[in-house]
């Protein structure tokens, strides 16, 4: 069975901040991640890790709104998966 994608990423919030802030208290939180303490160093190493991990691009241009909370966070990785799975299927037919 694998990890659920939040707590990944909370893991992975978790690493970014060098461990100044728990996966725990990740998860519990729906405040902006500057907010929680997350510098803007720690999101450079978060958007590294997450685009390595899962092989999705995190755009940053724009407003990049995905960033603005940890939910919204997993949401917008969460959609970029399923839209990379339906363009697998499409693909494999």
């Amino acid at each position: 069975m694998t990890e659920p994608l939040a707590t990944r990423i909370a893991g992975m919030i978790s690493t970014a901040c060098e461990g100044r802030l728990t996966p725990e208290e990740i998860l519990g939180s729906d405040i902006s991640l500057s907010a929680l303490g997350v510098t803007s160093l720690a999101v450079l190493r978060l958007i590294d890790a997450v685009e390595e991990r899962f092989d999705v691009l995190l755009d940053l241009g724009g407003s990049a709104a995905y960033l603005d909370s940890f939910p919204l966070l997993v949401g917008y990785v969460d959609a970029m998966l399923a839209s990379r799975v339906v363009v697998e299927i499409a693909r494999s037919r």
